[in-house]
């Protein structure tokens, strides 16, 4: 036989469950919605990267081959680089090596995509030395 007072005691404990395995469920949901950002955020700073080293390479192909040290912007349309832009500048300076004259070229290149301030925003700069010694 029940008393008046035991009515309901399943009903607290059952309650508390309710919220602690909600509770338990939304921090796994944001957990994984973190995880995959961080990711996202990962490849795109690895995208990042290579863009500013095609910007590099082509500025050295430009110095070496080209003879031009000037500074240009690139808009790169490759599927892997799609959307990246890149700003590069370069400076040049001679040195005299015994009989021969050698040219010094410093090239720096800043890739980015998306808009500053942006979950989407990665950008790169990184700056690169070639000279046309043999």
């Amino acid at each position: 036989m029940q008393t008046k007072s035991q009515n309901g005691f399943s009903l607290v404990p059952a309650l508390f469950l309710l919220v602690v395995l909600a509770a338990l469920g939304i921090v796994a949901v944001r957990l994984a919605g973190v995880q995959q950002q961080t990711v996202v955020l990962a490849m795109q700073s690895s995208r990042a990267y290579a863009a500013a080293r095609s910007g590099i390479d082509w500025s050295a192909y430009q110095a070496l081959v080209n003879g031009s040290c000037a500074a240009s912007t690139l808009a790169l349309t490759e599927v892997g680089l799609a959307g990246f832009s890149v700003d590069t500048s370069c400076s040049s300076t001679t040195h005299a090596e015994g009989p021969n004259t050698v040219t010094v070229f410093v090239i720096d290149a800043f890739a980015w995509s998306g808009s500053y301030g942006t979950p989407d925003y990665a950008s790169r700069r990184i700056r690169s030395t070639v000279t046309d010694a043999t």
